[in-house]
């Protein structure tokens, strides 16, 4: 395993800018922000750690690129932020979650909600469910998991003519598996960035996935046992990753950040931002960042009150609520 370590000064470069009006921008952060987001650039922080390698499939060493500082974020004619006229996000689910409807109807709201406060200050909205028979895709049987997939880029064809006026973005979620061309394997997800839209699976988080017996979500309940608390927590932090790369944030090489993603790596990541990313995502939306950070605090502690009949699998975001306390002491100044 290998750590990536950048100097002190080269992350603080990398979080305000060389360029006059974006430290100025940066300033406009309240003096409890800008002490968070510079703590947390410090070697031995509580709140964010360097990168960790483990294999050469990783991420960074498997996909070689410049790291994007802020800077780099801003200037980039891709970048994409919500305005007053399109300011929603929509998640169009494509295809069963599985046998008991109210189950995964329940399981999807729960996304949106969790989608909300990542995004805070933006709406978001579920479509109705549409069959993968509407969609009018091609698939195929995978050679090598026997499983059914879809062409990746065809769904993105439907969502794009369902993509309401309002929409900052629209993304389509399924339980099916993609394949991008031929002669590829499968894709977890396609993206046309430029037109706000993407197209997300979440078939092989399922721990049943690879085996020979898998029959598929439309063949089974959608139960919260501990691996499915497990698989709700990958697809969550899946598909809030994917709409950040939406926002044009790339996969982060400076601190260990739920950017960067490998299906390796999906289950060793946080469920929040580095302070670089994080001001990348606050600088197109334009949240307070302790907002934004009670927000998901709500969505975990709202899912432990619950009395309903399937209550809020939260238990996977138990480290991260204690994280989310660590962070407001700092932001409402109440450090020791």
């Amino acid at each position: 395993m290998q750590a990536i370590e950048h100097p002190v000064e080269r992350l603080h470069t990398a979080l305000l800018s060389t360029r006059k009006v974006l430290i100025e921008t940066y300033q406009q952060f309240s003096r409890p922000e800008m002490t968070f987001l510079e703590e947390g650039l410090l070697p031995g922080n509580l709140l964010f750690s360097p990168i960790t390698i483990n294999s050469d499939s990783d991420w960074i060493p498997a996909h070689p690129e410049d790291p994007q500082d802020f800077q780099s974020f801003y200037i980039n004619t891709y970048r994409r932020s919500p305005s007053s006229g399109r300011n929603t996000i929509y998640i169009q689910t494509i295809g069963s979650f599985g046998e008991g409807a109210v189950v995964a109807e329940q399981y999807v709201e729960w996304l949106k909600d969790y989608c909300q406060a990542f995004c805070y200050g933006l709406v978001v909205k579920l479509l109705p469910l549409v069959t993968v028979a509407s969609t009018a895709c091609s698939f195929r049987i995978n050679g090598n998991t026997h499983n059914l997939q879809l062409h990746a880029g065809e769904p993105l064809n439907f969502l794009k003519k369902r993509k309401p006026r309002d929409a900052f973005c629209i993304v389509g979620i399924t339980m099916i598996d993609l394949y991008p061309r031929e002669s590829w394997n499968f894709v977890f997800g396609q993206a046309f960035l430029t037109e706000g839209m993407g197209v997300f699976s979440f078939a092989r988080y399922d721990y049943h996935f690879y085996e020979r017996s898998y029959a598929g979500p439309t063949k089974k309940k959608l139960k919260f046992q501990k691996k499915k608390i497990c698989l709700t927590f990958l697809t969550f932090v899946t598909l809030t990753n994917e709409i950040g790369h939406i926002f044009g944030v790339r996969h982060c090489q400076w601190l260990n950040c739920k950017a960067p993603i490998t299906y390796g790596q999906s289950d060793r990541r946080p469920l929040d931002l580095c302070p670089i990313c994080l001001r990348k995502l606050q600088s197109a939306i334009g949240f307070k960042i302790a907002d934004r950070y009670k927000a998901s605090l709500h969505w975990i502690e709202e899912g432990a009150d619950s009395t309903a009949q399937h209550s809020k699998p939260t238990q996977a975001f138990q480290e991260y609520k204690h994280w989310l306390y660590m962070c407001l002491l700092i932001l409402e100044g109440e450090k020791s």
